[in-house]
C-alpha cells in the first residue's frame, strides 16, 4: 500500500476490509487477553518486601518514584549500601529507573541466577505436566544464555511471559544511544534466536545495529539497548489490532529514556507493532530523543507525522517483500493504527530498505536498511540513503548530527 486515496467510497471500503481482517484474526488466533500479574509472581513479592524495607533508619523510596528521585536516593548511599540493596532486592533494584546502570547489571545477574534455580526445580517437579516441565527447561536454557559472561541487562522480570532489556556498549560513556523497540511475540523465550533468524529477535537486532554503527562510524561511541521490557501482543490477534498494549508500553519506554545516564541523544528503532508503541509515546518523550525510525510499520496511530507532536526526526522504511504492506492502514472504531508511515503524504523521512527481505529482514548485516539505521543511530544523517519517493530525506535535519 503505497498511496492514500481519500475518496469516501474507497475509504468506506477499506474500513470494512479492516474490520473483516480483524474478525479473521479473531477467528484464527483468538483474543489475546492480557492477564494481571499473580500476587505470588516473583517481582510482585519482591516489590511488597521493598515497600516495607529500610536502610540506615530510612524508608526505601517508592519503586515507581521519578527517576531523578531514585538517582538522588542512590547517590546518597555508600557503595556497600548500594550493593546490599542489590543483593537483598535484586528484582527491584535491577528494574529501578534512576538506579546506577552498573548496579542494575549486578542486581539483574543475581535475579537471573535465582530465576534459573527456581526453574531448575520446576523441571523436576512431578506435579507439572510434561509440557510444563518442558517450558521450565526452555526457561532454564534461556536464563543460562542470559548469564553468559559479558552480558548486561538493564531490566529483567521472569514473571509471566517475562520482560528484559539488554545493553550493548558503554551506556554511561556513550555519545549516542539507540533503543530497539520490537513488536509482537516479544517475551523472554523469544528474546534471542539462533541460526538464520538470529537478527529477527530483539537481541539479534540490537547486536546487529551496534556492530553496524561501530563498523561504519567508529569515531562515535554508541550504545544500543534491546528493549523487550513491555508486554507485547502474543500473535496477530485483537491485541495487535488495538493500541492498549502500546499505550502501556509507551509509559515504560518514556520512563526508560528519562532514566538513561548522561545527556547523549537517543534514537528509537521501532519494528512492526513496536512502531505503534513509539507513535503513542512520541508526544511525551524527552527532548533528547532526536530520531524515531520505524520499519515494517502497521501505523503509528496518527494520520500524519505532525500529529505525533515531536521534535524528533521521524523516519520510515519498508522493503518490497514485507507483508505488512497488505494490512489496511486505517483506524476504525479503535481498530487499526492509522496512516501508512511510508506514504509520502504522512510526512516522515522515507529511507531506503534496499535489499532487506521480508518483515523481519531490516536488521540483517549488509543490508541497506541496517546501514541506514546505523547512520541514524550515529547521527551521520548525510549517509542515509533515501527511498526514491523521498530523495531529500536527510535535508533540514533537526537534532544533533555527529558526523
Amino acid at each position: 500500500m503505497t498511496s492514500f486515496d481519500s475518496s469516501p467510497t474507497l475509504t468506506a471500503w477499506r474500513a470494512l476490509l479492516a474490520v473483516a481482517v480483524v474478525f479473521v484474526m479473531l477467528a484464527t488466533t483468538g483474543w489475546t487477553a492480557v492477564r494481571h500479574q499473580h500476587s505470588d509472581a516473583p517481582r510482585t513479592v519482591a516489590l511488597a518486601s521493598w515497600a516495607k524495607g529500610s536502610i540506615a533508619g530510612r524508608a526505601l523510596p517508592a519503586a515507581d518514584a521519578p527517576p531523578y528521585k531514585l538517582a538522588h536516593f542512590f547517590a546518597a548511599l555508600t557503595d556497600a549500601q548500594q550493593a546490599g540493596l542489590a543483593r537483598k532486592y535484586p528484582l527491584v533494584v535491577g528494574n529501578l529507573n534512576g538506579a546506577p546502570v552498573t548496579l542494575r547489571y549486578q542486581a539483574n545477574r543475581l535475579a537471573l541466577e535465582q530465576a534459573r534455580t527456581a526453574e531448575q526445580t520446576r523441571v523436576h517437579d512431578s506435579r507439572l505436566s510434561p509440557d510444563g516441565r518442558a517450558d521450565a527447561q526452555h526457561r532454564v536454557d534461556r536464563f543460562r544464555s542470559m548469564l553468559a559472561e559479558g552480558r548486561h541487562f538493564l531490566a529483567f522480570d521472569p514473571s509471566g511471559r517475562g520482560h528484559a532489556a539488554e545493553v550493548f556498549g558503554d551506556l554511561d560513556r556513550a555519545e549516542r544511544v539507540s533503543v530497539v523497540v520490537p513488536g509482537v511475540d516479544t517475551n523472554l523465550l523469544t528474546l534471542e534466536r539462533t541460526g538464520r533468524k538470529t537478527n529477527a529477535a530483539p537481541v539479534g537486532m540490537a547486536k546487529s545495529l551496534y556492530a553496524a554503527e561501530h563498523s561504519a562510524h567508529p569515531g562515535v561511541r554508541t550504545a544500543v539497548i534491546a528493549w523487550a521490557d513491555y508486554t507485547a501482543p502474543a500473535g496477530i490477534g485483537m491485541d495487535a489490532a488495538l493500541g492498549n498494549l502500546a499505550e502501556r508500553g509507551a509509559v515504560r519506554l518514556d520512563a526508560l529514556v528519562k532514566s538513561l545516564p548522561g545527556a547523549a541523544p537517543v534514537s528509537l528503532f521501532c519494528h512492526s507493532y513496536g512502531s505503534v508503541l513509539c507513535g503513542v509515546a512520541a508526544n511525551e518523550l524527552p527532548g533528547r530523543v532526536t530520531d524515531i525510525a520505524v520499519a515494517g510499520s502497521p501505523g503509528m496511530r496518527v494520520d500524519n507525522a505532525g500529529q505525533l507532536h515531536t521534535r524528533a526526526n521521524v523516519w520510515a522504511m519498508r522493503d518490497r517483500d514485507d507483508w505488512i504492506e497488505d494490512v489496511p492502514n486505517l483506524e476504525f472504531g479503535g481498530l487499526g493504527h492509522g496512516a501508512d508511515p511510508v506514504d509520502p503524504d504522512f510526512g516522515a523521512r522515507i529511507a531506503s530498505a534496499g535489499d532487506a527481505i521480508g518483515h523481519s529482514g531490516y536488521f540483517e548485516p549488509g543490508t541497506e536498511s541496517l546501514g541506514n539505521f546505523a547512520a541514524i543511530g550515529a547521527g551521520a544523517y548525510t549517509s542515509v540513503t533515501c527511498a526514491q519517493s523521498d530523495s531529500g530525506c536527510h535535508e533540514q535535519i533537526s537534532g544533533h548530527a555527529t558526523v
